[in-house]
């Protein structure tokens, strides 16, 4: 087992945040390059976010199945071999002409990416001791929104200059430095145990969470959010690049800068909500969210800005919470549950566009803003009915020594 703060410890931990950056970077490579990709692919603003959600549709199936053969093939095999592959695809994809290559090589990104998260948080369990446990998962967390604001600068950067396709390739080169060092600093695992790869338990654990009320309204809680929070950021692009503000990729890709609030948020959650209702901490970061989406409907760029600071705080505060929601009321097969939450979560990225490009084209900016509001008001209204839903639990849970008691007098 590896002692907290050795240095396998913090060898192993570094591994794992350079691991996620890398990932995370390539999800989010294209957002800044939206009106650059309709430009050269001669495509409308809805056929350019598909390479979001092709991306993030993948990596959510992706996830379980990496789990369960991480499982039974070891994990530092599928992190490795799934970085490796990442790179390649993200270099292929650096010499296509066509836009529908582009989104196929996409999706092989989006199931390349899932090899880690699917894999990271076992090896920690697996390996890590208990006092060092929360610390490691701490840091490997912050990275993941660390690795959403790389890409995207590094991206928009690249883009500035060279074009959208010099993206991909200065990722790449990216990629290879991060692969490398996964590779030379992640210990060998001691504690991994194979298990046969048998998808009809993951399968029975989905279906048990599915059917637990608690669990699926905070899903659908990260899951809304998240379609929401992670496709404003495409449309807000359009919005800066036109007039007046005509913002280059440089400058866009600078934008995501406003997600270090969501980090901010999601680091102290836990401690600003502990020994208080959950739901109702969720409810106010759902909240804060619609106040930021209201700011951005005014037309100076100061406001916009700060709307989307604010919108990162209450997102990331909710999202952090909804997730230890799940984990905490799976009471077996954690693993699936997070994976379910998973799950919705990049299903509703998928889904945003989809949903939010009828708006756009009615009312732009303004129909987006109102398009959010319209959800975020039904993941307000969840949040609020899993307060009385965790009052009238408590209260079944209490009674129910006081009725067993009874039957078996």
């Amino acid at each position: 087992m590896i002692q907290t703060h050795s240095k396998d410890f913090w060898r192993a931990t570094l591994a794992l945040c350079i691991g996620s950056v890398m990932v995370f970077s390539n999800l989010y490579i294209t957002q800044p390059l939206l009106p650059q990709l309709t430009e050269v692919f001669d495509i409308d603003s809805l056929q350019a976010t598909l390479s979001l959600s092709v991306a993030t549709l993948s990596l959510g199936g992706a996830l379980l199945l990496f789990g369960p053969l991480s499982d039974a093939f070891g994990r530092r095999v599928i992190i490795h071999t799934t970085l490796v592959l990442l790179c390649l695809t993200t270099l292929a994809t650096a010499f296509v002409t066509d836009y529908h290559t582009l989104l196929i090589l996409r999706g092989l990104q989006g199931v390349f990416i899932a090899g880690l998260p699917a894999a990271a948080m076992a090896y920690m369990g697996e390996e890590f001791e208990p006092q060092g446990l929360l610390l490691a998962v701490g840091l490997y967390i912050g990275a993941n929104s660390l690795g959403g604001v790389s890409g995207r600068l590094i991206s928009g950067l690249a883009a500035a200059e060279w074009g959208w396709s010099s993206s991909f390739l200065v990722l790449a080169g990216f990629d290879l430095l991060c692969v490398a060092l996964v590779i030379w600093l992640l210990p060998a695992s001691s504690r991994f145990q194979p298990k046969p790869f048998t998808p009809s338990p993951v399968i029975h654990g989905l279906a048990t969470h599915l059917r637990n009320p608690l669990i699926l309204a905070a899903c659908f809680v990260g899951g809304l959010n998240f379609m929401i929070f992670v496709n404003q950021y495409s449309y807000i692009t359009f919005v800066l690049a036109a007039e007046p503000f005509r913002l280059s990729s440089s400058w866009l890709g600078m934008l995501f800068l406003t997600y270090l609030s969501g980090t901010l948020a999601a680091a102290v959650s836990g401690r600003l909500v502990r020994n208080r209702s959950q739901p109702i901490a969720m409810g106010v970061g759902i909240v804060l969210f619609m106040c930021g989406s209201l700011m951005t409907l005014n037309q100076q760029l100061f406001w916009i800005v700060s709307g989307l600071f604010i919108n990162a705080l209450g997102f990331f505060f909710t999202h952090s919470l909804a997730a230890g929601w799940v984990a905490g009321h799976a009471k077996r097969s954690r693993g699936s549950a997070t994976s379910l939450y998973l799950m919705f979560y990049y299903a509703g990225a998928t889904l945003g566009g989809f949903y939010l490009e009828p708006f756009w084209r009615w009312l732009a900016w303004s129909g987006v803003v109102a398009a959010s509001l319209l959800i975020l008001i039904v993941t307000l209204g969840l949040s609020l009915w899993l307060v009385r839903f965790e009052k009238a639990q408590a209260t079944v849970w209490e009674s129910e020594p006081t009725q067993q008691t009874d039957s078996v007098a």
